[in-house]
């Protein structure tokens, strides 16, 4: 057997140029395999954990997942609001320790506007109990100050002391501006890789007071309220969008939903994050399942280019082979050199990959987190990165016995005889 293991390296070695061009293949594919698999795990692990250490989302009666598309990550448009009595009786309830109240609806080129309260710079966490974390400036303390996501003051080179306008409704164009009623930069959110980074936040009051002079989703004609005098008015808001709610007890959550669930003053939906975020995952399944299996295509290209190599190499090795089937090599350790050949190829561009996708973790890490929000770093094999190692491997053993066999049944006189 070690005789077999020095000729198939020392053959390999004989040609470096197409075998190591083909390793090359192999260990990008591997690379891409891993780093699909590594990126779907590290966004699903992301995704999953969009919102921290809330126990219960309340929103007006609808899906949990178009609940948690609307109040977590500002997407599409809620069926109903909740009244403001409705949401102060159900969080006048003992069981609740925190609350922070969303109202959602308005824009600013493009990226939602969330109006809420100062609890929720201490309340919402994120990723593995994370809080928020401003990188300039404070929490807002005026009805028109502006805290910006990340990407927010990134992407519109904002900065603080700048004065923003927001627009009514979502959407990037057509939209009437609350042009009179202009915001003050006070605060810039460290970036979280979620909707956070692309909300700008202002106090729950303030949406009130940029409505006072609206009605129908228009400006009142030929009446304005000034800005200075916005305080004269009752601030309070009449309705919410959803709320996140903290309860002094993790036991009590489905207690909680029941009641909630079964409010009789209006209908009212709680829904556990957690629950809701895996219901909403399995709707990207399909993609993400699509995405594997590109990955997986490739793989099988580049040990198919293994295959050809060694198969377009036979005709040239004619002599060779049957060199040594004469000294005395039988046929089945022919068979089991070229296997083994294969085999070194395809181990040697797996660990290539390998080695290649914790490099590539390593030095892009940053840029993913800060782009994208995917935690993407350099980490153990885990179990099913082996798994699908030894796919490749199985795959590759597989795609080496079909030269290997075909050097089988090459007869000694063929490879001796010259061919004319």
């Amino acid at each position: 057997m070690k005789h077999l293991l020095f000729l198939a390296a020392r053959s390999a070695w004989n040609r470096k140029l197409t075998l190591g061009l083909t390793t090359i293949a192999i260990a990008l594919s591997v690379t891409l395999l891993l780093g699909v698999e590594r990126l779907r795990t590290e966004a699903r692990e992301g995704f999953n954990h969009s919102v921290n250490g809330t126990d219960l989302i309340i929103g007006a009666r609808t899906s949990p997942v178009q609940l948690m598309l609307y109040a977590v990550f500002h997407m599409g448009e809620a069926t109903n609001n909740i009244r403001w009595g409705a949401f102060q009786d159900v969080v006048a309830n003992p069981l609740v320790a925190w609350s922070v109240p969303l109202s959602l609806g308005d824009s600013h080129h493009g990226f939602p506007v969330l109006g809420t309260t100062s609890a929720y710079f201490e309340h919402f966490h994120y990723g593995d109990d994370q809080a928020l974390v401003f990188v300039k400036g404070k929490p807002f303390l005026d009805t028109f100050d502006a805290v910006l996501g990340s990407e927010v003051a990134a992407r519109l080179n904002y900065r603080l002391g700048d004065h923003i306008t927001l627009s009514h409704g979502t959407g990037t164009v057509g939209l009437p501006e609350h042009a009179d009623k202009p915001f003050v930069v006070i605060g810039i959110l460290a970036p979280t890789g979620t909707p956070v980074d692309r909300t700008v936040h202002v106090p729950l009051e303030a949406i009130t007071a940029i409505h006072l002079d609206w009605v129908g989703g228009a400006p009142m004609p030929g009446f304005s309220i000034p800005q200075k005098f916005v305080h004269k008015f009752d601030l309070k808001p009449k309705e919410i969008t959803a709320a996140l709610v903290g309860l002094k007890s993790r036991a009590a959550v489905f207690r909680m939903q029941r009641m909630v669930d079964d409010f009789g003053e209006e209908p009212l939906l709680a829904v556990m994050p957690g629950v809701a975020l895996e219901q909403l995952w399995q709707v990207l399944d399909v993609a993400e399942k699509s995405l594997l299996a590109v990955s997986a295509m490739v793989v099988v290209v580049g040990l198919s280019g293994l295959v050809a190599v060694i198969l377009a190499g036979l005709n040239e090795r004619r002599r060779e082979l049957a060199i040594l089937r004469a000294v005395g090599a039988r046929a089945h350790e022919i068979l089991l050199l070229l296997t083994l050949e294969g085999l070194f190829v395809t181990i040697t561009g797996i660990v290539s990959g390998v080695v290649l996708m914790e490099m590539l973790a390593l030095m892009l890490a940053p840029t993913i987190q800060a782009t994208y929000g995917i935690a993407m770093q350099p980490s153990f094999i885990t179990l099913e990165e082996l798994k699908l190692l030894g796919i490749v491997l199985a795959v590759g053993l597989v795609a080496s016995l079909a030269p290997g066999y075909r050097a089988y049944r090459l007869s000694l006189a063929d490879g001796l005889t010259p061919r004319i």
